[in-house]
């Protein structure tokens, strides 16, 4: 036992001792029980902490005040966040004149996650970036009233080498120049789905930001000429071109004769690139680390491409879903790329067990493998896999129907490192297969849905074996119910994802059991008709870290479960109402008090009036971001209500 002595012996080490005993602790949960010992341990954790991730926004200037020495800093749970925080947090941590100087955290600060604040604007980032003046990296990822004022706010912040504004839609050509200028050390930069950028803004920014390694334009309608100009940074490694529609053959031909140092390339889903175009890169990049075409070869891969890949000796990753395959192909990728550790070939046309045999039997290092409907896959290839791959982490094989007991009893017995594995809709799956495969003690991820053999005998194999699980996918498993359930939560205490939709026999005892894991932050249960209010009150009150709860169609539970709720889950970042049978009143409590709500769907609410809803919105209207309501509203809800909420930046769409 922990005796009086041995505690005088603990805290008579130093003080670097303790912050290095501390830096070994891996979870938060045991930092937390850390911090809670004594107060010399509260002073440690406060000394050595480089990182905070703030749930609720209230709570931001003491956690700034108690913790001076953070080095990454993450807002993106706050979407209150706007620049009068922002001023605040600037000028004093709490309140009385004693409050120290809020530069005291902002200068060390290297790092800031800002995704979805969208009542930030140009003048709190501009103080935010002439605050922290050793800034590296920035995600304003999702911020729907980022646009070219942001972004020349933004611009001061001159020491930036990390940049994410993905989906930041009013960012234009002028905003990237005004980035492109000032932030010339940038060295990763994301602008996906950034709509108004053009080939202009792209020629720019590869001019004066020399350093980029890291690039990702996926989704713009840039052209041929912005590969021309991509062509010219000598130092860039990575390029992702994610469905950009206009990018063509013809512009891959400047990255062949361009980017000397490219080892990551991403063309899924561009229609215009074909193998010929693959060449082209192929024959540039013999370095190559990563090629990633998915959906963009509708036809078999050609013998020239199959030809050239024979010199990509160092590849590690290639991903051709989509494409049609033949056993020529399996045989060259095995002959020359025995570096692969992950392949995806998840709707490849063409993919059988002798080309799996062939390609695994040369690549054993595979630690990752896609076979997601490849129908014709059966336990003769998953042998092979599990036979020659015995570092394998991850392994898809949804809807491949012919994979039985005598599969996952193989995957089971070599496959000891397996952490994911994706068995959605193999009807051969059954419980004495999830015996064998419950032997990989390292799995963190299993998907079952629409496996209806299993039962709860099967979820009692997870829950005494698969203690590290942290997601577990249910859905439709309509053989499961409460007694399995029981196992679960007495075995994986670690899960934080679980979903329960349609799982017809799950009642409110099973959501008693669910309700003893604490770690649950993502529960789904769509129309579960034997659950009333004492099972959602159950969940609300022991599953504090819920932050997204989907319930359609779960049209039995009652107001006191909404109250529940409303009162405890106050971690809830995104629900899911409709269908439901909840009143005016408790909608009001719900959308009222959950402060870290962000996203919410309401459609057809039987026991709610168009009055209810509107008043619901809003209590919710500062912070709420998006909003799914029923399509007849939109004439009967106030015209005030809707450019509220419109003005807030949220975004409504009707059902």
């Amino acid at each position: 036992m922990f005796s009086f002595q041995s505690s005088k012996n603990v805290l008579s080490l130093t003080e670097d001792l303790l912050v290095r005993i501390y830096e070994l602790l891996a979870g938060e949960s045991d930092r937390k029980s850390f911090r809670l010992v004594c107060r010399e341990f509260r002073r440690i954790d406060s000394l050595t902490r480089r990182h905070l991730r703030v749930i609720r926004i209230e709570f931001l200037p003491i956690l700034l005040r108690k913790y001076p020495r953070l080095q990454s800093l993450d807002l993106s749970a706050c979407p209150r966040i706007d620049d009068g925080v922002v001023s605040l947090l600037l000028t004093r941590v709490g309140p009385g004149s004693n409050s120290p100087n809020l530069g005291h955290w902002a200068w060390g600060l290297k790092s800031l996650v800002l995704s979805r604040a969208t009542g930030l604007r140009f003048s709190g980032l501009e103080m935010l970036a002439r605050s922290c003046p050793c800034l590296e990296s920035v995600d304003v990822s999702y911020c729907c009233g980022f646009g070219d004022r942001e972004a020349a706010a933004l611009s001061s912040a001159v020491g930036l080498r990390e940049l994410n504004m993905d989906k930041c839609l009013q960012l234009t050509d002028v905003g990237l120049a005004k980035i492109a200028v000032g932030c010339s050390k940038l060295e990763k930069l994301s602008l996906k789905w950034c709509m108004e950028m053009t080939d202009l803004g792209i020629d720019l920014l590869c001019k004066k930001c020399v350093d980029l390694k890291y690039l990702d334009v996926s989704y713009l309608k840039v052209t041929n000429e912005s590969l021309h100009s991509i062509a010219s940074l000598l130092k860039l490694e990575v390029l992702g071109l994610t469905a950009c529609p206009l990018i063509d053959d013809v512009g891959l031909q400047f990255i062949e004769r361009g980017c000397p140092s490219l080892k990551v390339i991403d063309v899924s889903r561009c229609e215009g690139v074909s193998s010929s175009g693959l060449i082209l890169v192929v024959r540039g990049h013999r370095n190559l680390l990563e090629l990633n075409a998915g959906y963009c070869l509708s036809q078999e891969l050609s013998t020239a491409l199959l030809h050239q890949m024979k010199y990509l000796n160092h590849l590690e990753v290639i991903r051709i879903d989509g494409a049609r395959i033949s056993e020529t192909s399996f045989q060259v990728i095995s002959a020359n790329c025995k570096s692969l550790v992950e392949i995806g070939l998840s709707k490849c046309v063409g993919v059988t067990n002798m080309g799996i045999m062939r390609l695994v039997s040369a690549c054993i290092n595979l630690r990752v493998l896609n076979l997601t409907c490849c129908h014709s896959i059966t336990d003769a290839a998953i042998s092979a896999i599990a036979y020659s791959c015995r570092s394998l982490v991850c392994l898809k094989v949804e809807s491949c129907n012919m994979i039985t007991e005598k599969g996952l009893c193989q995957l089971g017995s070599f496959c000891l490192l397996l952490e994911e594995i994706d068995l959605t809709d193999c009807c051969g799956v059954n419980d004495k297969g999830l015996e064998y495969l419950c032997r990989c003690s390292e799995l963190s991820c299993l998907k079952l849905g629409l496996c209806t053999n299993i039962s709860n005998k099967g979820l009692s194999y997870i829950g005494s074996n698969c203690l590290k699980i942290h997601e577990l996918d249910l859905y439709r498993c309509t053989g499961i119910g409460d007694d399995g359930l029981e196992a679960i939560s007495n075995g994986c205490k670690k899960l934080r994802k679980l979903n329960l939709s349609y799982c017809d026999e799950v009642s409110d005892r099973g959501l008693g059991y669910i309700g003893r894991l604490e770690e649950l932050s993502d529960l789904e249960m769509r129309a579960l008709h034997k659950i009333t209010g004492v099972g959602l009150e159950a969940i609300a009150v022991g599953c504090k870290r819920l932050a997204d709860l989907d319930m359609k169609h779960c049209e039995k539970v009652g107001d006191s479960g909404f109250w529940a709720l409303a009162y405890y889950s106050k971690n809830l970042r995104q629900i899911n109402l409709s269908y439901c049978g909840i009143s005016d009143m408790a909608l009001c409590m719900v959308m009222g008090n959950l402060s870290r709500l962000q996203e919410a769907k309401l459609v057809h609410l039987s026991n709610s009036t168009v009055e209810g809803v509107e008043l619901a919105l809003r209590a919710c209207c500062v912070r709420i971001k998006k909003v799914k309501l029923f399509a007849p509203l939109r004439f009967m809800l106030s015209s005030e209500i809707l450019e509220i909420l419109h003005a807030r930046g949220c975004i409504i769409r009707w059902d």
